[in-house]
């Protein structure tokens, strides 16, 4: 049976939330064979955050890795998709009872931020508690994937789950599109750009099914 493949990255377009205050997104036309360009060429203003992306620890802490120094091998390979029924808060070791994270080394967590309206910011979303990120870690998770925004709260300054996830060698994927994905274990590709001394990058998150 061939291979299915799930295109979890979030489209980029004018009409995206983005977090609040950061740059939005513009494809910007500076060249179209219409008017008579030898080529169509555009140019793209963004944040480093947009869309479906990686943090590089740099973007935390600043005796973190950037992004260009990242291990590549986080973001190929192996990954369970886990869907939680908690719309809004920290998630909690607990909250996984019912499932088997020794399944791959690279966990997507699939909340109703999948689902939400890509136009409008969320207030409220899932994020890893510190708590699960020891747990995780433990159980030799590589790579946390959240289809919600941030690691941590909204409002928050401190930065527990994205330094919890740091202390336990877990990188970090943000804002992935997991609407459409069965739970499962998946090959993930998901490699950021190579940005020098970068604090992040867009990424084209794909799963494949295991033939």
């Amino acid at each position: 049976m061939a291979s299915r493949y799930y295109d979890i990255s979030r489209p980029l377009s004018a009409e995206m939330a983005v977090w609040p205050g950061d740059t939005p997104f513009e494809c910007r036309a500076t060249g179209r064979r219409a008017r008579g360009d030898s080529v169509n060429l555009s140019t793209l203003i963004m944040s480093a955050h947009t869309g479906s992306h990686a943090d590089a620890p740099y973007h935390f802490t600043d005796d973190g890795p950037t992004i260009d120094a990242v291990e590549l091998s986080v973001y190929w390979g192996p990954a369970q998709v886990v869907t939680v029924r908690k719309a809004n808060g920290p998630l909690l070791p607990v909250d996984f009872a019912a499932c088997d994270l020794g399944l791959a080394p690279r966990l997507l967590v699939h909340s109703t931020a999948s689902e939400a309206d890509p136009r409008i910011f969320p207030g409220q979303f899932v994020y890893p508690s510190p708590a699960l990120a020891d747990f995780l870690g433990a159980r030799g998770i590589q790579l946390y994937g959240a289809d919600a925004p941030s690691m941590d709260a909204a409002d928050s300054q401190a930065l527990p789950g994205h330094n919890a996830m740091r202390r336990n060698g877990i990188m970090i994927l943000e804002g992935l599109d997991l609407s459409a994905v069965p739970d499962g274990v998946y090959e993930l590709v998901a490699l950021p750009l190579r940005i020098n001394g970068g604090d992040g990058s867009p990424v084209r998150a794909v799963l494949r099914t295991f033939e």
